[in-house]
């Protein structure tokens, strides 16, 4: 039986969040702050809609949702001023893990199915305005898409019955007997809404009631206490800090009971700081937090292996990671990198000539000449590859795509497209 989710919105308006579709008032948090609180306190999921009404205000709230993306663990759901394909592929470029078309009418339909077969009917979810548009689309959307979001939660013990997708519901407040009712459903396979986004502080709470009550829901419960670790004669206990998207190690830390039990339960790693003997929550003061995806602890139980997506640098030298001083390299032969690891690392110095140029730098050259020269220089070097390619020496191509690829990336940092964004589409191809 799968878990039913809890899914609070954000209403994005002029790149702030505000109380709700009809009411513009801006509340206490900045969007980005919101997803952060949102993420900490057990939500499953965070759906995010764009307000704008016009490209240019679009536009800027993607760089907003592609910024909460960033600062949060969880699925992001992203929708609102969908016209186009490309909407939706900028939506998945900015990070969202899934997509909602708006559905009321007939080229919402024709737009349903050409982003499903671009990006995969798991990538979008088709959104309703009420229950009573079920039956118009039942027989349809199960091939481009595979939930619903009913943004009106009247009639939803109707449309759970009638929906041959699993269903969302948005609901205002109601009573804790009306959640338990509708969460019975097979069918229904989550809430959200101003129950779930006025409540968020309370979802722990609900969820256990749920448990309670035989529905099934997600907690983040660690599998082992802190007991069932065994701590140096400090009392503490060492973690090995991994990036998720390039499995490079960042930094070591420790742990002690109170920091382990604020990491599962907030979602932020959180450590024990020996030389100031305080509790530590990495990126409180730089912004460069570490939402965790896993822990793990070794075959002896005495040290944990934390997952994250870090956000920013992870050492306070301001590197990528806390592990750059060489001691020794016996080895003659090149390191087996992981390959999104190099490309992220020369990518990064990259991006770091743009923002703070060194003089003498081909790249900041390149920078400098614009646009025109870096296409130049791009379309010179695809020239090359083609040449390389009839020449029986493999080695030539070799250089010559790095020669290339170095160029892409030069492009990459000038037009702001990541290397995330770009694996994402070749993952949904």
């Amino acid at each position: 039986m799968k878990s039913k989710i809890f899914m609070p919105c954000i209403w994005l308006f002029e790149k702030r969040a505000v109380a709700g579709p009809d009411n513009k008032k801006e509340v206490d948090l900045n969007p980005v702050q919101l997803a952060e609180t949102y993420s900490s306190m057990q939500c499953d999921s965070i759906f995010v809609y764009d307000m704008s009404s016009d490209d240019k205000s679009h536009e800027e709230a993607l760089d907003v949702i592609k910024e909460i993306c960033a600062h949060v663990a969880v699925p992001v759901i992203g929708t609102g001023n969908i016209k186009r394909m490309e909407d939706v592929k900028k939506l998945l470029y900015a990070g969202c893990s899934q997509v909602a078309v708006e559905y009321a009418k007939d080229p919402e339909l024709a737009l349903t199915k050409e982003v499903s077969m671009k990006f995969g009917k798991d990538k979008i979810i088709s959104m309703l305005d009420h229950a009573g548009q079920i039956s118009g689309v039942n027989e349809v959307l199960p091939s481009y898409t595979e939930q619903i979001y009913l943004r009106n939660g009247a009639g939803i013990k109707e449309a759970a019955m009638e929906s041959k997708l699993p269903l969302v519901a948005f609901l205002p407040e109601v009573s804790l007997d009306k959640i338990i009712d509708v969460l019975s459903f097979a069918n229904v396979c989550g809430l959200s809404g101003a129950l779930v986004t006025e409540n968020y502080k309370n979802l722990e709470a609900l969820k256990k009631v749920c448990a309670e009550n035989g529905i099934s829901v997600r907690m983040t419960n660690a599998a082992y206490s802190w007991s069932d670790l065994k701590k140096g004669a400090d009392g503490l206990v060492p973690v090995i800090v991994q990036d998720i998207k390039t499995d490079a190690v960042l930094m070591m830390a420790y742990m002690n009971q109170e920091a382990y039990e604020q990491t599962v339960k907030t979602g932020k790693m959180t450590y024990y700081s020996r030389s100031r003997q305080s509790l530590w929550l990495k990126g409180e003061t730089s912004g460069h937090f570490q939402y965790v995806h896993s822990l793990t602890a070794d075959c002896d139980m005495d040290t944990i292996l934390a997952k994250v997506t870090q956000v920013g640098a992870a050492c306070h030298t301001g590197s990528y990671s806390c592990f750059f001083n060489e001691i020794t390299n016996r080895s003659q032969k090149q390191e087996n990198h992981n390959p999104m690891h190099v490309f992220e690392e020369v990518f990064s110095v990259i991006k770091d000539r743009k923002e703070h140029p060194k003089e003498g730098s081909y790249t900041n050259y390149l920078f400098d000449k614009g646009i025109d020269k870096i296409l130049k220089k791009l379309g010179e070097e695809a020239t090359e590859i083609v040449i390389a390619a009839k020449n029986p020496n493999p080695n030539e191509i070799k250089y010559e795509i790095s020669d290339f690829l170095y160029h892409m990336m030069v492009l990459m940092a000038e037009k702001n497209v990541t290397w995330e964004e770009i694996t994402t589409e070749l993952a949904n191809r």
